[in-house]
């Protein structure tokens, strides 16, 4: 188990340092969760971080199971058999699409600060989460750098779920994880302190990775 986020991401650096060519890749993290995991990549390895906001599509009434994930730029990825099964309605997804576009590019002005998404076209990216259960978001996440053309795309995190990291592996070029238990249950069971990343953590950690940055 890892103690903390911070804990999680000393250990994925490790497990990262082959990764430090040059140029040097891009470490993106997906917020909040993901934030402090990617803040201890980037000081452990040097390499520059940033934020890509992805939102899962809760199913109604039970918010927590994903079925389907939205980025930027329209790209979206929907579970059409938890759909189906659930019986989700057009009309219920369509407002569970709707409630987390706009909580979406909240996040995006929040987070962005004016400052512009990195040019990722051509370039290694890594993409840090705190963990993955069904892999919905990193998936869209995933997406929306191949519409942007990455050169190269490597998902990174401290544990996932095996099936999901089977299957992330036939949409990202690598997944690196630490831990792929068959029997995951949530991702918090895996630390001892999962308490909740706040929008004002998120902002502090991208400041001070962008006053790094500009120093370097």
């Amino acid at each position: 188990m890892f103690l903390d986020r911070a804990d999680a991401g000393k250990r994925l650096a490790a497990k990262l340092a082959e990764y430090c060519t040059t140029p040097p890749p891009l470490l993106l993290a997906l917020p909040r969760g993901g934030v402090p995991v990617a803040a201890e990549v980037s000081a452990k390895l040097g390499l520059p971080f940033d934020v890509l906001v992805v939102r899962k599509l809760g199913v109604p009434g039970h918010e927590e199971y994903a079925m389907g994930a939205i980025a930027g730029s329209g790209v979206m990825v929907l579970d059409h058999e938890v759909v189906a099964r659930l019986g989700v309605g057009l009309d219920a997804l369509e407002r569970v699409i709707a409630r987390e576009k706009r909580e979406l590019d909240r996040r995006e002005r929040m987070f962005r600060g004016g400052y512009a998404f990195p040019s990722v076209e051509g370039r290694t990216v890594i993409l840090v989460d705190d963990g993955i259960a069904t892999g919905s978001t990193m998936s869209a996440a995933v997406a929306l750098l191949r519409k942007q053309n990455a050169g190269r795309i490597v998902v990174a995190v401290p544990v996932a779920a095996d099936d999901s990291a089977h299957r992330l592996r036939g949409e990202a070029d690598e997944v690196v994880t630490l831990l792929e238990p068959g029997n995951l249950g949530a991702v918090g069971r895996w630390y001892h302190d999962f308490g909740q990343t706040s929008d004002e953590e998120v902002q502090r950690l991208l400041e001070e990775a962008r006053e790094t940055a500009a120093k370097r």
